[in-house]
């Protein structure tokens, strides 16, 4: 946290974002074009506070963001544990080869027994020697992406949980190579003796640097010799902690500052199943995330089939996340789950003993995180290597719950236990996947009826959506329940996506009093597995890179500012537009017959028809999925394995028309996806019935790929029946008819806002921050009005700004931060914006 001091003075910081390298001082424009925005500031007035937990960042384990990624771990699949349950392509042996050396021989066989190491670690490797007179067999690991990184200089890790049959011991030989197969290190020998579960390490010492390293675990001698936990660690991790974080990634984090760290998930939290992974159970490897299977000895800790399609160690568990929260001084909001389930499965939980385990886990989280090293669960805190208390002081109830009512009955469970055993804490509930809609206006209306303190809200949208919401939170209730806007991203990794969230950032700050936190997600992502984009940081298996965003970002989180300067702006803005275009028709995961599609004007004029009874030459594929036909009078999509198989026709060119036809599903997941006012395959509005495995109903916006819920609601299509479906547009009014009723109705008519601003002053340095984007390809001559304030003639300015369509690569990171100084700067002077920047202004006070 920082440490606040009196106000010393007044100083306003032009930060402005640039590709140019180190640049000369810039001059405030003494007479130049006539401003066409003005920023008009109050310094004499104080704003709303911001919260030192302002913006913090979001980890999930997806993008194989942990195991792969910030969890140091070089080894994959180490203790044998992969399964096909947990991705397809998976085994046991899975980035393991089994490996032979000067004549020796063996099997190697992942197995399942009673000579496990652990009930929770349930699968190891046997090595059974099959030539006792010569030479070695063994197992050799590739690591994560190309392999094991290494570098010259450097000392690693390696231990093995190891047990053997062989009455003179099993002698290991530990190398590393890379693939030509030459030595990155010299070779450790490792003596193994006796037949029960015994922890070996070794250093190795790196003489070579190898992005390609791969390490090999080789036997010499007779019998049978069992391996798990086969480990490869770097001594040099953040912070030198013992099974730690990766130091170049958890340093990049460090950097943003972050308030808070919002874990584990996301759709880990509240997916899957509930139970245990227990022999009661059946040992269930789809499992919600549950603190207790990821705390005490890495040996003993669960497995897990990660919702995003591959496996998850917990080797990076709860200890270690509050552990790096606390290293990068950082409050820790933990997400436990509310049995119900999201992230598309949208099921209840009815188990009432399981619901109260549940509740009594999170009490126990309570108590592992803050409890007395007397305590049953702050004694394992203590015993893992911090006797101290960490700083919880929040927990959030679930993810992203799509069943308001089932969600907001066990949340209050949940609430009322917490509150009563530990009132200190904030219990944070939260408003579904999306921005809007009905699962949103819902859970909004139960938080703000139970006098819930903190909502976490969620939203993916474009970054239209993110330049015409900067006034999103003016009209929240200032009396209700603040915000924790938990996950938010512009769909895309350019920096015109950062520029849109960019300005959208300048709303949270202008309205501190309603938004709490805020974090942008995904973190993370292993560039050779892709589960989400856009994401913050990417990395291979030894180098990471920022992302425009994290630029963006990072300039915000840095200079966040302990209060808000009022201040009016003037200057142009782009009002909304009519619904014009072409008509489309599309599927998702599902067969559907679509007939009678017809367009006419409100007096009747017929503006598109089709029959199919000439087949289907109108119409255009644009997702170039699926598998189109006509038959028996309608046009028919029979691929119930395609998603998204949009095809258009028409151009309507006037705002006022209504769109009719039928459909009907054939089989399948979903129901039927119904377009208007496309442009092209990434630009649409289509009104998705059935949508979410056949559960709700929406309108989704897409703007250049990236799309946003308008309206929602509960929603089942059945199959076999023909429903009539009616899209009245009417300028930028849309009203839906589900068989003549009215299903629902929206306006988008939004105004797009490019040029945004905010000005927050830090009690710290005596800094006032005056924060501008210009998100447009012109640059915006803009006056600057600090009132009667004596200010120094020169400001210090860092520019980021460039191409709108540049991103930051593996091969390349063009879009950087630069600083310079800008002189002629009085009380009230003009500036000139670059186009596709972000500006912050500091002046010092006479």
């Amino acid at each position: 946290m920082r440490r606040r001091r009196p106000l010393l003075g007044l100083l306003v910081t032009v930060l402005v974002a640039s590709t140019a390298g180190p640049a000369a001082p810039s001059r405030a424009d003494p007479a130049g074009p006539a401003p066409e925005y003005t920023i008009t500031a109050d310094p004499t007035t104080q704003g709303v506070p911001i919260r030192d937990t302002m913006y913090g960042v979001f980890f999930e384990d997806i993008n194989y963001a942990a195991d792969g990624g910030l969890y140091a771990e070089l080894v994959r699949n180490r203790s044998f544990e992969f399964l096909p349950v947990d991705n397809q392509s998976f085994t046991g042996m899975t980035a393991w080869t089994p490996t032979t050396e000067d004549g020796g021989a063996g099997t190697a066989t992942p197995v399942d027994d009673g000579h496990r190491l652990h009930d929770r670690n349930r699968t190891h490797l046997r090595l059974t020697l099959g030539n006792p007179d010569a030479g070695r067999f063994g197992v050799t690991n590739s690591g994560f992406n190309r392999g094991i990184a290494v570098e010259a200089g450097r000392r690693y890790d390696f231990s093995v949980w190891a047990r053997t049959d062989a009455a003179a011991g099993t002698r290991l030989t530990v190398a590393l190579r890379d693939t030509d197969g030459r030595n990155l290190a010299v070779a450790t020998r490792v003596a193994v003796r006796g037949d029960t579960w015994t922890k070996y390490t070794a250093t190795l010492t790196a003489h070579r640097t190898s992005d390609a390293g791969r390490l090999s675990v080789l036997a010499a001698g007779t019998g049978t010799v069992r391996l798990d936990m086969v480990s490869l660690f770097p001594r040099d991790t953040f912070r030198a902690r013992p099974n730690g974080m990766r130091r170049d990634l958890a340093e990049k984090v460090a950097a943003l500052k972050p308030g808070f760290v919002r874990f584990p998930g996301g759709c880990l939290v509240n997916t899957g199943s509930m139970y245990g992974y227990d022999a009661a159970s059946n040992w269930p490897r789809a499992r919600s995330y549950q603190w207790k299977d990821t705390v005490g000895p890495v040996e003993t800790r669960a497995t897990n089939a990660n919702f995003w399609g591959y496996n998850q160690s917990y080797g990076l568990g709860y200890y270690e996340y509050f552990q790096f929260a606390e290293d990068i001084g950082a409050m820790p909001l933990p997400v436990v789950p509310a049995l119900v389930t999201g992230c598309g499965q949208n099921r209840a939980t009815v188990d009432e003993a399981l619901l109260r385990r549940h509740i009594q886990d999170t009490l126990d989280l309570i108590e592992f995180a803050t409890g007395p090293v007397t305590s049953t669960w702050g004694g394992l805190r203590a015993s893992m290597g911090h006797p101290e208390p960490f700083r919880l002081t929040h927990v959030a109830v679930g993810n992203e719950e799509n069943l308001p009512d089932e969600f907001f009955a066990n949340f209050q469970r949940f609430r009322a236990a917490i509150e009563a055993a530990h009132p200190e804490i904030v219990v944070v509930s939260n408003s579904g996947p999306a921005s809007s809609g009905g699962t949103f206006d819902r859970l909004w209306q139960l938080n703000r009826d139970a006098g819930v303190e903190l909502v976490d809200e969620h939203y993916y949208n474009s970054p239209a959506w993110f330049l015409q919401n900067n006034t999103r939170y003016d009209s929240y209730d200032r009396a209700g329940p603040k915000v924790f806007l938990g996950e938010y991203a512009s769909r895309d990794a350019k920096l015109f996506n950062s520029l849109a969230e960019a300005a959208f950032m300048t709303g949270l700050e202008r309205n501190a009093d309603v938004v709490e936190m805020a974090s942008y997600a995904p973190l993370l992502a292993n560039v050779d597995h892709v589960q989400w984009r856009p994401d913050l940081i990417w990395f291979d298996n030894d180098e990471s890179w920022g992302t425009t965003s994290y630029q963006v970002q990072k300039l915000f989180m840095t200079n966040v500012g302990d209060r808000t300067v009022p201040t009016l702006a003037t200057g142009p803005t782009l009002g909304p537009q009519d619904i014009t275009g072409s008509i489309g028709l599309s599927t998702w995961a599902t067969s559907a017959t679509y007939s009678d599609v017809r367009v006419t004007a409100p007096d009747g004029t017929v503006l598109f028809r089709d029959d199919f009874s000439a087949g289907a030459g109108q119409w255009t594929p644009l997702a170039h999925r699926g598998t189109w036909s006509v038959s028996g009078g309608g046009y028919t999509q029979s691929d119930t394995a395609a998603l998204d198989t949009l095809v258009k026709a028409g151009n309507i060119t006037t705002g006022d028309y209504d769109l009719s036809l039928k459909a009907k599903k054939n089989a399948g997941a979903e129901g039927f996806l119904i377009g208007f006012g496309v442009k092209d395959a990434g630009t649409y509005y289509w009104w998705n019935l059935g949508g979410w495995n056949n559960t709700l109903g929406a309108v989704e916006k897409a703007t250049n790929g990236a799309k946003e819920t308008l309206i929602s609601r509960a929603n089942q299509v059945t199959t076999g029946t023909t429903y009539d479906i009616t899209v009245k547009v009417r300028g930028n009014r849309v009203t839906l008819l589900l068989d003549g009723e009215v299903w629902g109705e929206f306006t988008d008519d939004r105004v797009t806002r490019p040029f945004a601003h905010v000005v927050t002053t830090d009690e710290a340095t005596g800094d006032v921050i005056v924060k501008v984007v210009n998100a447009q390809e012109k640059a915006a001559v803009t006056r600057i009005d600090l009132g009667d304030l004596a200010v120094e003639p020169t400001a210090r300015m860092t520019v980021i700004s460039g191409d709108p369509g540049e991103q930051n690569t593996r091969s390349a990171e063009p879009v950087q931060p630069v600083t310079t100084s800008l002189d002629g700067v009085t009380s009230s002077f003009t500036h000139t914006f670059e186009p596709y920047s972000v500006t912050f202004i500091r002046i010092g006070t006479r």
